[in-house]
């Protein structure tokens, strides 16, 4: 039990330092880059800034 505890103080002191930096609602997502699915070319989420919504999917297609 004072592992947990432990990991609960330190997960509290991570939001402490960093909340402040974090996107809040409403805010714009931040900038950022990556090759397409087929790696050929860079696409940047501004690219789509005012023109199509973005939804963004994490996980493993394997």
């Amino acid at each position: 039990m004072p592992s947990t505890v432990h990991y609960i103080k330190k997960e509290k002191a991570w939001q402490k330092k960093y909340d402040a930096n974090a996107p809040k609602v409403g805010d714009l997502a931040p900038d950022f880059e990556l090759s397409d699915a087929a790696g050929e070319n860079q696409v940047r989420l501004s690219d789509f800034r005012d023109r199509i919504p973005v939804a963004l999917v994490f996980g493993s297609f394997t």
